[in-house]
């Protein structure tokens, strides 16, 4: 993007931003920092998942569109767990375990063997899409479930300036979010294991004849971004309903994040789930009948001005 380029997009997007801000914290400020920080923990949870999807889809190039029912699938099993155990840490741990491990049957029964091919990708995994969903329809039917938050987390934070209170557990997605963040871009660019994924994903013959085995390589980091997904849906099935459509809902918002973040980068996709979380609770703070506008409107500017996305690079 040149310099004008730059500039333009600032102008377009900034300027209206800043005005907006002004004129919200003048007219009503609690309610613009109650915005704001539903926003911000609105913008983790999307993080979570999409962390997991970048991982799938923008560093190792499958196309998984089955993240969302992993998603669907780690809160129920998590809802389940905690019903019998009362343990919302062990609820936690059995979401993130179902969910990775139907993600390392999903890859090494099924997409391992369409390396490369995204048609076909798209297809099988919109099928096991559907599959799982109408499975977990079946078991837990269409009623709405909810877990309720640790006894720890529980209840709101109170005597915060302006707000005054505020809920302990939404406020830790935050920090859940932050955890989750530092450590995938640790694991990516500090670690052996993060130097393998990202050479197989740049040559993976390359990598193969150095002695590696790939397809392990590549089956444990699907297995991390499917058990993203669930821990992403147990969290999230405190401050949302685990319902059917939920799914959907999730892989839409991880294919934003992703597109509009940059394809593989773990500080895009925090950035996408900033820039999503803000556009989605302002809007339907401020304006509810237009919210999905905003959404679909920033999408439609990066892919504008930034086709491969905010942190993109060019392959």
């Amino acid at each position: 993007m040149t310099s004008t380029g730059r500039w333009l997009l600032w102008l377009l997007v900034g300027g209206p931003v800043l005005a907006f801000s002004l004129w919200a914290l003048f007219d009503n400020a609690r309610l613009y920092l109650v915005t704001l920080l539903n926003s911000l923990t609105l913008a983790s949870l999307y993080f979570i998942v999409a962390s997991g999807f970048t991982l799938v889809f923008g560093l190792m190039r499958n196309v998984n569109l089955a993240h969302g029912s992993l998603y669907l699938l780690g809160g129920y099993v998590g809802y389940v767990v905690a019903n019998h155990t009362g343990w919302w840490i062990l609820a936690v741990a059995a979401g993130f375990a179902a969910s990775a491990i139907a993600g390392l049957l999903i890859q090494w029964l099924i997409l391992r063997h369409m390396q490369g091919e995204e048609l076909r990708q798209t297809l099988v995994t919109i099928g096991l899409s559907i599959v799982i969903a109408d499975v977990l329809l079946w078991i837990f039917t269409g009623q709405v479930h909810q877990m309720e938050a640790p006894s720890w987390l529980q209840g709101p934070i109170r005597d915060i300036p302006l707000i005054r209170a505020y809920s302990a557990y939404r406020l830790s997605l935050l920090g859940f979010g932050i955890l989750i963040g530092v450590g995938l871009w640790w694991l990516l660019n500090r670690t052996r294991v993060g130097m393998m994924i990202r050479a197989g994903v740049d040559d993976r013959a390359m990598l193969a004849a150095a002695g590696v085995n790939v397809n392990r390589v590549f089956a444990i980091t699907f297995m991390l971004g499917a058990g993203l997904a669930g821990f992403g849906g147990v969290i999230g099935a405190v401050e949302l309903s685990m319902v059917p459509g939920e799914d959907i809902r999730l892989l839409l918002a991880s294919l934003i994040v992703v597109i509009v973040g940059g394809m593989g980068s773990v500080v895009g996709a925090a950035i996408g789930a900033v820039i999503l979380g803000l556009a989605e609770t302002y809007g339907l703070a401020y304006a509810p009948t237009y919210s999905v506008v905003f959404t679909f409107g920033i999408l439609i500017l990066v892919l504008a001005f930034r086709p491969r996305g905010i942190m993109g690079r060019a392959s």
